[in-house]
């Protein structure tokens, strides 16, 4: 037969001389090759492909179950859906078998009665690789009966069988995934227990249910999730089960902004109308990400419970839809993104972290703003000279005629919905801004130019060269001392 769909019985499938293959050695096959062929083999994750996808691929070479083990936000749910695609895209079934049941190997009793009675003539259907994927988060309630199985009265009830027959037994959630991928989110959630309940699955291949020991080799290939154990205080995996996974890999978080750029331009979700109204500067993106690196060293941010890469997501998100809400007030069908839009992307910041006593002290929203200012300080030298802490007196340095002006011009004042003409001309009023600017930024786009100026002007607040202040329109940037001398 051309189409193996059109294969309908199990005397046509010994025929067409197809062979049974595990699930361990059918993910193991087809990923051999992929790599042979030199095909990605798990396209749109990025920044783990000399870690963890090594590591990956070495496990599915060695027929392990997995635990991934990592912070949140780092893939880990991801790379478990990825493997789906290493599976075959049909496989047969026993017509009607609750647990998928192989035609030419069968282990349930409807599927051995089945074949029994109708020989060659038994009916088998086809199963897609998209539906042999399975996904249970750990959460206390979790029981046996969900995860493994019971004994269904109301079954034994309607069958007129007694408790002592196998029939009465009413599947759960892993043998229903024989043959398939199941994952187990947040493992260590599971309570110990439970836990327990999964030893002979992955090592025995027997499940007990009420009394009944069944034989029923199914075949499984187990993914687990977990946080490490010293951030998971509800609980931990169980050192037994533990001995039963056999490949245990470590996540990670982005290592360079670039690959971070990468993760948040995939995954964000934005329309084509906020793409066509916002020009995002590269630098705001690099500020983007460089927040989320900052946050993961803060000494304000709980480290051990991670920043995940979602944090960058919904905040570039935030950051497009402040930039997008000004285009929509004034009226206008484009606008370029300011650095002070970046005051939107404050309340994506405070949801994401888990602040320790000191951050608690400092409130969320101002650990979120020196986040901010500290990912504009460590980028700005990469940019411009280095502004040193201590200056000798009378020296003139790069930034002295900036400073100076706003000593004489006493300051301005830049207004969330001003216009991109009045944003401009503010910006465009400050002379030695843009001289400095040129002079080392000569290469420039030109449509960057007045996102580069505002980020000048608030590193040198990050340096208490200059001082800024934030009113509910618009931000005040003034002379540091001048600003003082007017509080005397």
């Amino acid at each position: 037969m051309n189409n193996i769909l059109d294969i309908k019985t199990l005397g046509q499938l010994k025929a067409s001389g197809y062979k049974s293959t595990s699930i361990k050695d059918e993910l193991r096959n087809n990923l051999r090759d992929k790599i042979k062929s030199g095909k990605p083999v798990f396209e749109g994750v990025h920044g783990f492909e000399n870690t963890v996808i090594p590591e990956l691929e070495r496990a599915i070479l060695s027929r392990h179950n997995i635990n991934l083990l990592g912070l949140r936000g780092q893939a880990k749910t991801r790379l478990a859906r990825k493997m789906v695609e290493l599976l075959d895209e049909y496989i047969p079934f026993v017509t009607g078998s609750e647990i998928n049941d192989d035609p030419l190997n069968p282990i349930s009793r409807f599927a051995k009665d089945l074949i029994e009675e109708k020989g060659d003539d038994t009916p088998i259907s086809w199963l897609h690789r998209s539906e042999r994927f399975f996904e249970k988060l750990a959460t206390p309630d979790v029981t046996v009966a969900d995860l493994i199985g019971d004994v269904d009265p109301i079954k034994a009830a309607n069958l007129k069988l007694s408790y002592a027959d196998d029939r009465v037994i009413h599947f759960g959630m892993i043998p229903r995934a024989n043959r398939s991928i199941f994952v187990i989110n947040e493992l260590p959630d599971l309570q110990a227990r439970i836990q327990v309940a999964l030893f002979n699955i992955l090592q025995e291949g027997d499940i007990q249910i009420r009394g009944f020991k069944l034989r029923m080799p199914l075949d499984m290939q187990f993914i687990f999730t977990a946080n490490p154990e010293d951030y998971t205080n509800r609980g931990s995996i169980v050192t037994p089960l533990k001995d039963r996974i056999g490949s245990q890999i470590l996540t990670h978080y982005p290592e360079s902004i670039q690959i971070a750029r990468t993760i948040t331009e995939q995954e964000s979700k934005l329309d084509q109308n906020q793409t066509d109204i916002v020009y995002v500067p590269g630098l705001a993106r690099d500020i983007l990400e460089q927040i989320s690196f900052e946050a993961r060293d803060s000494e304000y941010i709980d480290n051990k419970s991670g920043v995940s890469a979602r944090m960058s997501i919904t905040a570039f998100e935030n950051l497009i839809s402040t930039a997008e809400r000004r285009a929509l007030i004034l009226g206008v069908d484009k606008t370029t993104l300011r650095l002070s839009d970046f005051i939107g992307i404050i309340p994506a910041i405070t949801g994401k972290v888990e602040l320790v006593y000191e951050g608690e002290q400092e409130g969320a929203a101002a650990v979120a703003q020196n986040l901010i200012g500290s990912a504009i300080r460590t980028l700005f030298s990469d940019y411009f000279p280095k502004i040193e802490k201590l200056e000798k007196p009378g020296e003139k340095t790069p930034y002295s005629d900036l400073i100076e002006w706003f000593f004489a011009e006493s300051g301005f004042e830049l207004l969330d919905e001003a216009s991109d003409a009045e944003y401009q001309n503010i910006l465009d009023g400050v002379t030695p801004l843009e001289i400095l600017i040129k002079k080392y930024q000569p290469q420039l786009d030109k449509n960057d130019l007045y996102f580069m100026k505002e980020f000048v002007l608030w590193a040198l607040v990050e340096y208490k060269k200059l001082s800024k202040d934030r009113f509910a329109t618009g931000h005040q940037f003034k002379d540091m001392y001048g600003s003082y001398i007017s509080k005397l």
